[in-house]
């Protein structure tokens, strides 16, 4: 069985979960060291890769003290309730905003339902709720000390979705920021292209909030960004500046597709949206003579189409 874990330094390993069937697409961090932490365990299907990775790195479930997730989108907390099951010492942390919808998902499940329609059992059955006395809220600016030096810090970071914090690792000096600023694609940084994406997904979405975020995250100075989707960067000021320049550019060709086209419905809207994105995100890497592998250009398709869904609804509720 091929390895899928990987030792990024300074205590942290990464695990490719295999989300949407894609590796490279989305990761569990393990910290060790001290108390062993989990950030993020994306969707059920994930979780046997995550037991997995543990296995590789030597890691017995019952000593898993801390699981972590950045937002409850599935793709980074669905599978944390079956995780739980296996894991009889952890605790788990999420923003304020999400605790409830842990504990009792209906609301999740109808929520990803409306946008995954009929693939939604494979990509993220069972959602199994969580016992709240297992549940625990971290508000802006606390801490949770985990041991060997290790202090990590809660930063309430909307935009991409009001119930999302990012998290600081004292002892690397990095960020594990979800989908706050973007998406990172390694397949690209294979052949030397750094492209990071803003996450502009339904139903929170808010550009201005995005923004004041990352200019939030950029101030703690971080030499590391470890994505939720996917891999890690020792680049942070190139991540910041990528995001301010993508999201004005996508909100700009929003309002143009709205303004251009009244009659349509909001469905027909976000297709033209979606392939103005793409085109214009293709166009750039082909400028840097960089070819997309069809991998690639799948998570692009995806990634534009959910990001358009989300813009497209901000700008309708905001007429």
């Amino acid at each position: 069985m091929e390895q899928r874990s990987a030792d990024l330094g300074k205590g942290v390993y990464i695990i490719d979960l295999n989300d949407l069937d894609q590796w490279g697409r989305t990761g569990a961090y393990v910290l060790t060291g001290g108390d062993i932490t989990i950030i993020e365990t994306s969707a059920s299907p994930s979780i046997p890769y995550l037991q997995q990775g543990l296995n590789e790195l030597g890691i017995r479930l019952e000593n898993v003290k801390n699981i972590i997730v950045t937002h409850i989108h599935l793709d980074h907390a669905g599978g944390t309730g079956l995780f739980l099951k296996n894991c009889p010492n952890a605790t788990v942390y999420v923003h304020p905003r999400g605790k409830r919808h842990l504990a009792d998902p209906k609301r999740l499940i109808m929520g990803a339902k409306a946008v995954y329609g009929d693939d939604f059992d494979r990509l993220f059955d069972p959602i199994v709720p969580i016992d709240e006395q297992r549940l625990i809220s971290k508000n802006d600016g606390e801490t949770l000390d985990i041991g060997s030096g290790r202090t990590l810090t809660f930063y309430d970071t909307p935009g991409h979705a009001k119930h999302h914090f990012s998290i600081h690792d004292s002892l690397s000096n990095g960020i594990f920021t979800g989908d706050t600023i973007g998406v990172c694609y390694p397949q690209l940084l294979k052949k030397g292209l750094e492209l990071y994406l803003p996450s502009t997904s339904p139903s929170q979405f808010n550009e201005e909030d995005m923004l004041r975020s990352a200019e939030r995250l950029q101030a703690l100075k971080p030499e590391r960004i470890y994505f939720g989707h996917y891999s890690m960067t020792e680049n942070p000021q190139n991540v910041f500046q990528q995001i301010a320049y993508w999201l004005p550019q996508f909100m700009e060709l929003g309002k143009r597709v709205i303004i251009e086209n009244p009659e349509a419905d909001l469905q027909a809207k976000t297709v033209l949206l979606s392939e103005k994105m793409l085109e214009l995100v293709t166009d750039e890497i082909a400028e840097k003579a960089v070819s997309i592998q069809s991998e690639v250009l799948h998570l692009l398709k995806l990634d534009m189409n959910v990001s358009a869904m989300g813009i497209i609804e901000r700008l309708s509720k905001a007429q």
